[in-house]
């Protein structure tokens, strides 16, 4: 119970009893409550701003474990680059630079993604920054992969096509031994028929009647659109690319026209039919319609050594045998 108030009155001059009203009890009580709230919604707000909350606590530590995770991939981001910019360098200035090709643009490397609203899903945030310049560095690494693979499809189709042209390439001697056996090369040389000094379009190797002769690159045999009289029994194989092969004065021939064979394949045995005057093989190279020497393409079973002898051999001015 409050104690009782008391105060002087000067007009009498006596100490009197302060009385107070119902009213007055009421505003010091209402005073009191006011000041009570006014101080629990001012420690309450500081105490938010000082204090976290069990919710907010681990909304922060969530927000760090996103921060850590976004350094996590930024870091994974830069060793991609690293790793992809290494391709590129390899694929312009190795890859395409054996099989003659032009590298990848710049331009078309580095050309950026269109849409300006790509990333507005991404706005509002308070990271969003950082998640806009993640997501723009993902599609960028996308982009460069895209076109990084079509070029490697292009490389690939070129190593394949290289493949295909070696494989075409005449390369091999066709009777098996027979480089140190050429007894006439590529020129002018007599006739041993004629008598007269013509031009002399292949090579001959000596090689006994019924010796094997094999198919010098991949191709198709093919029948002659001109007249090969004097050639006698002969297999003629179109490889592509503007090669062709001629095998003549063959004993027999076991590839047909429209067969498809493979290097070392066999085609015929040496004979003396046509304008022969000896068992041998005349073995012909043709490039887009023009022979040429095909002592030159024996790369794939000399070694320079031999080479340089077959060179002598075949530049010996004598009389073939056809």
């Amino acid at each position: 119970m409050a104690k009782p108030k008391y105060k002087f009155n000067p007009a009498s001059l006596e100490i009197e009893k302060v009385e107070v009203s119902l009213k007055q009890r009421l505003l010091q009580v209402g005073s009191y409550l006011l000041t009570a709230v006014v101080f629990a919604v001012i420690t309450t707000l500081i105490a938010f701003q000082v204090v976290d909350s069990p919710k907010e606590k681990a909304l922060k530590r969530e927000i760090e474990q996103y921060k850590l995770q976004n350094q996590v991939v930024t870091d994974q981001l830069d060793k991609i680059e690293k790793v992809l910019a290494d391709l590129q360098n390899r694929d312009d200035n190795i890859y395409r630079v054996i099989f003659n090709a032009e590298p990848v643009p710049e331009a078309e490397r580095n050309s950026g993604i269109g849409g300006a609203d790509r990333y507005s899903h991404l706005e509002g945030f308070s990271s969003s920054e950082m998640l806009i310049a993640t997501a723009r560095r993902v599609d960028e690494i996308g982009r460069k992969l895209v076109v990084q693979s079509r070029s490697f499809d292009k490389v690939f189709a070129l190593a394949k096509q290289q493949e295909q042209r070696m494989s075409a390439t005449p390369a091999i001697v066709p009777i098996k031994g027979g480089a140190m056996q050429v007894i006439s090369g590529f020129g002018y040389r007599i006739h041993p028929i004629y008598r007269t000094r013509r031009m002399h379009t292949g090579i001959d190797i000596a090689a006994k009647t019924g010796t094997p002769v094999y198919a010098t690159a991949d191709g198709t045999v093919i029948r002659p659109e001109s007249s090969m009289s004097g050639y006698g029994l002969y297999v003629m194989i179109d490889h592509g690319y503007g090669f062709q092969t001629l095998y003549a004065h063959l004993s027999r021939v076991t590839a047909k026209p429209g067969r498809k064979v493979k290097r070392g394949e066999l085609v015929g045995y040496v004979g003396n039919t046509g304008l022969s005057v000896a068992p041998h093989l005349h073995y012909e190279i043709h490039n887009s319609g023009e022979q040429i020497n095909p002592i030159h393409y024996f790369f794939n079973d000399l070694n320079p050594r031999d080479y340089e002898e077959v060179i002598r051999l075949a530049s010996k001015d004598n009389q073939p045998l056809s």
